[in-house]
């Protein structure tokens, strides 16, 4: 399988080039020419396999020949063999036909483990093969720093950078990521948003000469065609758990950078019967702007009890529009440019295209707090701040009580104790293997919301 950017430049690209740039050098993101096509009977033969398992089978078609199946078996098997749930990724009832998908049994409690556990190990395999040492560059609004970490630190051949907006995550989610210890770990607090962090990360790739020549940056946000290959799968296992494919089922999805719910739109795409994508958000609501009123537009960065999805530039919503644009590369990338200078709206062809695959809804911070308190009394269920988010955008939108409705769980709720607690409920215990995290040294550097500062920091330490 070959991978093109969404902006037209350079020649297709195998799953090893783009797992190693991430970013195309036109500022693109990799897609695939084509997806591989899972008929009924394919999902039937499916539907009794395991979650490694059946992440070999989805994944195989996009990986091709740029590993052997032993060795992607092998990796696979590995990634989540350290996930305390038997299952790796449970669906439990939350009653009237709505589920949870949990996403949080992984080592940071987040559902970034399910891609940056693989990746690190793909990494390692092809870092080996080629006697490689490389540069990780990622910029965090909270989960995947901590993910990127844990799955990319053991290795021998990498350096790795992680930038978070300065006092903008969950303490938690800064602990997981500045007591990590290693000489090739470096955390940097930058004074600004997620979107500023994200920012001098794209205009690292487009530039890497300030690094020697023998290095090269690799990216291990969701711009990386890996992150979102690993989130496809678990689509499918949910629907299969559910009835798939003789039954439909629908998705709730708190997301902020548009990586999560474009899996989905995969996994559709693909053959998975999914009757509704819901696109949950927050107060900061540019993809529900868009989705509902033809809007996209940036506003003011609000900051909520729901940090990872405290993005306005949304990376990965790229994908989607160059679909949209019917892959016409020229289009989109006029489009791209043109947003940030001007509010943007497309054709009304193409606006009923979008609301033809996706419903939307925002959550305020308020709303947030109710539901985590409802939903704890009426179930048990202790839900964190996003995934209170996308329960909620469900009960909006949701058009039939007869299809299952599953929300995302994307985070372990421990990792945000000021919802849980602005919500009237006790402070949640963290899990074992993290109980002394508020103990830990931390370590990182606060630097300026500038790309000099971070080049210079990168290129002094590596």
């Amino acid at each position: 399988m070959k991978y093109i950017s969404t902006r037209g430049g350079g020649e297709p690209q195998t799953f090893e080039q783009v797992l190693l740039t991430g970013l195309a050098p036109d500022g693109g993101l990799y897609v695939p020419t084509e997806l591989p096509h899972i008929d009924a009977k394919q999902l039937a033969d499916w539907k009794n396999l395991s979650y490694v398992d059946l992440a070999v089978e989805v994944v195989a078609p996009f990986v091709g020949d740029a590993l052997p199946r032993s060795e992607l078996e092998r990796i696979i098997a590995e990634s989540y063999a350290e996930f305390d749930h038997p299952e790796i990724a449970p669906v439990t009832e939350l009653g009237d036909n709505k589920f949870l998908l949990e996403l949080y049994h992984g080592p940071t409690l987040a559902f970034k483990d399910f891609a940056l556990q693989v990746l690190g190990r793909l990494l390692d395999h092809v870092l080996n093969k080629n006697d490689q040492r490389v540069v990780i560059l990622g910029a965090t609004s909270g989960d995947t720093g901590s993910a990127a970490l844990e799955g990319c630190r053991h290795s021998d051949h990498v350096d790795i950078f992680i930038l978070h907006p300065h006092q903008r995550v969950s303490e938690v989610q800064r602990r997981q990521m500045t007591t990590v210890t290693g000489d090739n770990v470096f955390n940097l607090a930058v004074e600004g948003n997620f979107d500023d962090c994200q920012r001098i990360v794209k205009a690292a790739f487009a530039d890497q000469s300030f690094l020697p020549a023998d290095r090269q940056l690799v990216a291990v946000n969701s711009i990386n065609w890996a992150r979102i290959l690993m989130q496809i799968v678990y689509y499918f296992y949910a629907a299969l758990k559910l009835g798939a494919p003789e039954k439909a089922v629908s998705f709730s999805v708190p997301t902020g950078n548009f990586g999560d719910i474009y899996a989905g739109y995969l996994a559709k795409h693909m053959g998975l019967p999914i009757d509704q994508l819901v696109v949950a958000t927050n107060e900061n609501d540019i993809l529900h702007r868009f989705i509902s009123n033809n809007d996209y537009s940036a506003t003011q960065l609000s900051k909520t009890y729901s940090p990872s999805m405290d993005i306005l530039v949304s990376s990965n919503f790229e994908r989607y529009l160059f679909d949209m644009f019917g892959r016409d590369a020229k289009q989109l990338t006029d489009f791209m440019q043109r947003f940030g200078k001007e509010g943007l709206s497309v054709s009304e062809e193409q606006w009923q295209q979008v609301q033809a695959m996706f419903d939307s809804a925002s959550v305020n911070d308020d709303k947030t707090c109710q539901v985590i308190a409802e939903v704890r009394q009426a179930t048990g269920k202790l839900l964190d701040p996003h995934t209170a988010v996308g329960v909620e955008s469900a009960r909006i939108v949701r058009r039939s009580q007869d299809v299952p409705m599953v929300t995302l769980a994307t985070a372990h709720p421990a990792k945000f104790g000021d919802a849980i607690t602005a919500a009237g409920l006790d402070l949640p215990e963290l899990p074992a293997h993290l109980a002394d995290l508020f103990e830990r040294d931390e370590r990182y550097a606060v630097v300026a919301s500038d790309l000099a500062q971070v080049t210079s920091y990168i290129k002094a330490h590596i």
